[in-house]
């Protein structure tokens, strides 16, 4: 089933750079014990990597990604909350995940654990924790967009002035009280 659920994807394309190099050193590798077509050795070898690295070190996120596609919000936050404490218990694998995850994603994988968290929490009827992941966010990440975004969203309009005020609407002047 298809979900109609947002997500969103940020690749950091100089991330691809060691992966390349990775996959030539497979190969090279191959090619090196003697293997057929070390081209396809060095590649299988390196989908296998990638599959093993990415459902052992980021089990609590796929699991967290796989609930929120299911729409189950409770178990998804659950499983963000466990990928961030994994994340932030081991900085180093996050920090290099182009060679530890074979991942090119430009965001962090704590950025995207609360990111996640906070989504989750507020499609789960939590609107003030959501707020609250969120600010948590910005002061890990002061320079996250989607948490900036969110927030402004989330929080409670500003009350309109009561003083008389200028309004310009495609470049017509009008009064408003």
């Amino acid at each position: 089933m298809a979900s109609s659920l947002p997500v969103v994807r940020q690749i950091a394309w100089l991330a691809f750079l060691p992966q390349v190099v990775i996959i030539g050193g497979l190969i090279v590798g191959a090619g090196a014990l003697g293997l057929p077509e070390p081209h396809l050795w060095g590649a299988g070898v390196y989908v296998l990597l990638a599959i093993v690295l990415r459902r052992v070190l980021s089990k609590h996120h796929r699991l967290g990604i796989r609930a929120f596609r299911r729409e189950r919000f409770a178990e998804a936050v659950v499983h963000f909350a466990s990928s961030y404490a994994y994340f932030t218990l081991h900085p180093w694998i996050d920090r290099y995940r182009f060679v530890t995850l074979l991942s090119a994603s430009r965001m962090s994988y704590r950025e995207m654990a609360l990111l996640n968290l906070a989504f989750c929490q507020a499609q789960a009827g939590h609107r003030e924790a959501a707020i609250v992941t969120y600010k948590r966010v910005l002061e890990h990440f002061p320079d996250s967009r989607m948490a900036q975004t969110s927030l402004r969203l989330m929080e409670p309009p500003v009350p309109a002035l009561e003083s008389e005020e200028r309004v310009t609407l495609s470049g017509v002047e009008t009064e408003t009280r």
